[in-house]
């Protein structure tokens, strides 16, 4: 572990989920010097939420599958030299030098006073996960509209249930596990409405056969739904929302190939709550930041391109889990694993440990679980069509109001043919959530019948979140070191040019 300010980490890993978590872990136990960055305070992710002890849970893993695998890792992690960060915000990496690092974080951003951070590291591991995309509709910003994996974590972290009475609806496979858990809490679940299908699979056997253990979970999660009555529908979406000051009731329609709404197939539904979302995002901020490479995945957004060792398209900057493509925390485990051995390989100068049978099996777990997840992405890729849900009063961009109206004139009167464009002429994007919430609608939009449901091609920014501007106007103020490897002052930082809208 270093012992002075001066002397950097081998290896900073951002993000404490599956990936992160295995990443760090594994670079430690190869005798790497590893910080652990994280802006919550626990470790575990968003798949791995728990709550805080003071809520007094008797079984947290009764809300978690696979929670024995989290066990492990935890415990790996305590008996290990990892230096675990919690609560710092990372907002920016940047290069020092050739080889080493600088990862520029905010802490106390709960309102205890936040103060800015440096951490500097030989090599970086992104591990930052996820968010949900999601899909606009009339009534979608009525109180009681929730994402799906927003009320897995409510119920995760926190306990409580959106409501008593709750669709959920959307397309990808963590519908049937939020369903599910929110069933077994005791909420009552009408329906859960799957825009797409699981037909799909059977079009990739190869990758079905190669993980049975998808399979087995599918079957749990159903048999649950089935024993709790929750009926199935596929093929279908809510297409509006109902209420005055919160959830009464949702519209849901049939939807053709295309994802269109079939006229007069809705059927309206009583609720308190709808859980809603259309897959995952990965978050790749930091790394688009530094000029890393992406690709299209095949449901429509951008993940970073990685080589065989998940290193990224910038020596020294490795990635692993969602940031390479959604997949789940299976996927994300073995990642993290094959990152933090590779990254240790290049810095201890190590080569053999890549040729291991332990390191060669990892890579062909990585392959089977990664052909399952393109072929999930495939299954659950959102039509063209599905832009027809929107009337011209529906808001696309909640933090700035933004209407489907305001967008289409933009494109139709102004000549937009971009996200970027129409987001100069409406303000579509520039809010607190940064594009997050309706980055993919606005793309569509702006792209017509041939956008599907990709969001815009990830653009470079200099803050991956939101600084406060005291904290930036802090930067170049003299301060003294915080002791260790974390150091204040921030004198030199570089690489914040540009501007971030």
């Amino acid at each position: 572990m270093p012992d002075s300010a001066s002397e950097p980490y081998d290896l900073a890993v951002i993000g404490a989920g599956c990936a992160g978590l295995a990443g760090a872990v594994a670079a430690a136990e190869l005798g790497l010097s590893v910080a652990l960055l994280d802006g919550s305070g626990q470790v575990g992710g968003q798949f791995y939420r728990h709550p805080a002890p003071d809520l007094g849970a008797a079984r947290p893993q009764a809300l978690h599958h696979d929670w024995s695998s989290f066990a492990e890792l935890r415990s790996r992690l305590e008996a290990s030299s990892v230096d675990h960060l919690a609560a710092h915000h990372v907002w920016a990496v940047t290069r020092e030098s050739d080889n080493l690092w600088a990862v520029h974080t905010v802490t106390g951003a709960d309102g205890n006073g936040e103060r800015p951070v440096r951490v500097r590291a030989r090599a970086v591991l992104l591990a930052t996960g996820a968010y949900e995309r999601q899909l606009p509709f009339d009534g979608w910003t009525l109180p009681g509209v929730v994402g799906a994996g927003g009320a897995q974590a409510m119920l995760k972290s926190g306990l409580v249930l959106p409501g008593r009475r709750i669709v959920v609806a959307g397309s990808g496979p963590l519908l049937l596990a939020v369903a599910s858990s929110l069933a077994a809490a005791g909420a009552r679940v009408p329906a859960v409405v799957e825009a797409g299908g699981y037909l799909g699979y059977a079009r990739h056997p190869r990758a079905l056969a190669a993980n049975p253990h998808k399979a087995v979970e599918a079957l749990v999660h159903g048999a649950a739904l089935l024993r709790r009555r929750v009926r199935l529908r596929t093929r279908s979406a809510v297409t509006q929302v109902h209420g005055s000051d919160r959830v009464e009731a949702v519209t849901v329609s049939r939807l053709d190939r295309d994802w269109r709404p079939v006229p007069g197939t809705g059927r309206r539904i009583p609720c308190d709550a709808l859980a809603v979302g259309h897959g995952l995002v990965p978050q790749i901020e930091l790394a688009t930041a530094l000029g890393c490479a992406t690709r299209r995945t095949p449901d429509g957004t951008d993940a970073l391109a990685l080589d065989d060792l998940q290193e990224t398209s910038v020596p020294g900057i490795w990635a692993a889990g969602e940031t390479g493509g959604v997949g789940g925390t299976q996927l994300a485990q073995v990642e993290g694993e094959l990152a933090g051995i590779a990254v240790a390989a290049r810095l201890s100068e190590q080569p053999e440990l890549l040729g291991s049978g332990y390191f060669l099996g990892l890579r062909g777990r990585r392959a089977r679980m990664r052909a399952f997840a393109d072929a999930m992405a495939t299954a659950h890729a959102p039509g063209p069509g599905w832009t027809d849900w929107l009337g011209d009063g529906t808001d696309v961009c909640r933090c700035e109001e933004v209407s489907a109206g305001r967008i289409r004139e933009a494109v139709a009167d102004y000549g937009a043919r971009d996200a970027r464009t129409v987001k100069l002429l409406t303000r579509a994007g520039m809010g607190w959530c940064q594009g997050r919430m309706c980055g993919a609608a606005v793309a569509c939009l702006a792209a017509g019948a041939d956008g599907g449901g990709a969001p815009p091609p990830a653009e470079r920014r200099p803050f991956s979140v939101p600084v406060r501007l005291a904290t930036l106007a802090s930067l170049d103020e003299p301060g003294g070191s915080a002791g260790g490897p974390e150091d204040e002052s921030l004198s030199g930082f570089e690489g914040a040019g540009g501007q971030s809208s």
